[in-house]
């Protein structure tokens, strides 16, 4: 910075600017760019700016939408990765905050809670419109995009039914807006020339099953990673478009969009061999019907080409009957999320399938249920349907628990069975319950009992989840993130 006080610093050429900026963090640069205007000429040289994340609260004051134009205006045309996720839901009325442990956070909010919902929603819907047609305007032409990740919380929309296209006349030109943006992606993919990662999940109004026939040529054939996932309309990826995509090697969508044709088509020994799979099974939406869905044998076809293939599914509000029905014995599955609430718990059934199935290749099991009386999946049972799946699959490595009972002399054989190799092992306290009887609790304090013996098992020291908050993320938003972290650790 000394630099910038003394004799010639503006008479630098523009070069040596950008390489001394080069060195410096983001604060760094803009301290050095406030000392004079011509540090600040060469504060946003496209060299210096590759990658922009972003992520826009639902709260968005104006000032908050000026920062994001500001940004987008002088970085949308030239960056090669843009991390984009809007919140709108942030604006959930405080008194979902304020709920039990054992109560769903994402429930929908009633008049009686909320005064005025609607004209709530309508001023989000509002500032998310524009909020979209400002990203897009600006990354529209840009060729250099390499990285386009896009997330939007749209759960509020949902529960108000702003998502009806015949209540979109709420919005000041909301039809119009929403097929401007639809536009607009439709340009960027048509002017796009390397793009190796494409993410849109749950952005309203954005994708259309036409949207992907417009990716370029170029494109189509750098393209690694797509996911395209939005569980409130119909299927968004045929299998002609990704027929044009032969470079794939992680894709994500929709459970019910991965038909038996889809499904023959990956299998091809022409294509790149598929690495990642991700998988969004929702059972709150009638519009996917699970008719024509992937069959055993199109599993198998599909693995003996894509021989490391691993796959993750979120299942949201799934009866296990159906469950049970996709779940194939040739599925590769690595990572399963099971979140449901008293009317879909999972059943020891269920947990007993796939501890058979999948004893070789499961790491992650999530178990999330929103019911306050803390089910027992061991009722009736001889063992324990969570202790023999910890004792089969012998690659897990992440286990979370939250809305069942488990009995704590299970968790101590849960972490004597996996050990160390469980790096993760998260139970929220409100789910602990200790039998008395067992002989591991006849002496001293049964609570300190149980933290020492899974402490011993898994080899450091251990407590439970005290903060369920933690566990209960909002579905699509867990999914969005978990799959973006699944793709990349190809």
């Amino acid at each position: 910075m000394a630099l910038c006080g003394g004799v010639g610093a503006m008479a630098l050429p523009s070069e040596l600017i950008v390489h001394i900026f080069s060195f410096l963090s983001d604060r760094d640069k803009l301290r050095a760019s406030a000392v004079c205007s011509r540090w600040r000429e060469c504060l946003f040289y496209p060299t210096l700016w590759t990658e922009l994340k972003l992520r826009i609260g639902g709260g968005a004051t104006s000032e908050d939408s000026l920062r994001l134009e500001f940004l987008m205006r002088k970085f949308g045309a030239f960056v090669r990765e843009l991390q984009l996720e809007l919140a709108p839901a942030e604006i959930r009325p405080s008194s979902l905050n304020n709920e039990p442990p054992s109560t769903r956070v994402d429930r929908p909010p009633s008049p009686d809670n909320d005064p005025q919902p609607s004209k709530r929603c309508r001023d989000a819907m509002a500032t998310y419109l524009d909020q979209a047609l400002c990203v897009l305007t600006n990354i529209r032409n840009n060729r250099n995009l390499q990285k386009l990740r896009l997330y939007a919380d749209t759960r509020i929309f949902q529960y108000e039914r702003l998502l009806d296209n015949s209540n979109l006349y709420q919005i000041h030109e909301g039809h119009k807006k929403i097929n401007e943006i639809q536009r607009l992606f439709r340009e960027l993919l048509s002017h796009s020339r390397q793009l190796r990662w494409l993410s849109c999940s749950f952005i309203l109004g954005l994708v259309t099953p036409s949207s992907l026939a417009c990716l370029s040529n170029p494109s189509s054939e750098t393209l690694r990673h797509l996911s395209l996932v939005d569980h409130l309309h119909g299927p968004l990826i045929s299998p002609s478009e990704v027929d044009r995509l032969s470079s794939l090697h992680s894709l994500a969508l929709d459970f019910s969009d991965l038909t038996s044709e889809l499904c023959r088509l990956l299998a091809s020994p022409h294509r790149t061999p598929l690495h990642r799979l991700s998988l969004m099974l929702n059972g709150t939406m009638e519009v996917k019907p699970l008719e024509g869905t992937a069959t055993d044998d199109d599993w198998k076809a599909l693995v003996r080409v894509s021989a490391n293939l691993r796959v993750y599914i979120m299942v949201v509000e799934v009866s296990s009957s159906e469950l049970l029905r996709v779940l194939k014995p040739s599925l590769p599955l690595e990572r399963i999320h099971l979140d449901s609430s008293y009317n879909t718990l999972v059943t020891d059934a269920t947990l007993e399938l796939i501890a058979q199935q999948y004893n070789k290749t499961l790491t992650h099991l999530l178990l999330l249920s929103g019911d306050p009386d803390y089910p027992d999946l061991s009722v009736n049972r001889n063992e324990d349907p969570l202790v023999l799946l910890a004792w089969r699959c012998t690659q897990l490595a992440v286990l979370i628990i939250h809305g069942y009972t488990v009995w704590s002399h299970n968790l101590v054989a849960i972490a004597r069975l996996r050990g160390s190799s469980l790096r993760v092992l998260t139970v929220t306290d409100e789910c602990i319950d200790c039998d008395l009887d067992q002989p591991v609790y006849l002496e001293g304090d049964p609570i300190e009992n149980m933290l020492k013996e899974v402490s011993l098992g898994l080899g450091r020291a251990w407590h439970p989840c005290l903060d369920y908050s933690v566990v209960l993320i909002e579905p699509t938003q867990h999914f969005h993130q978990e799959l973006h972290a699944f793709s990349m650790g190809i």
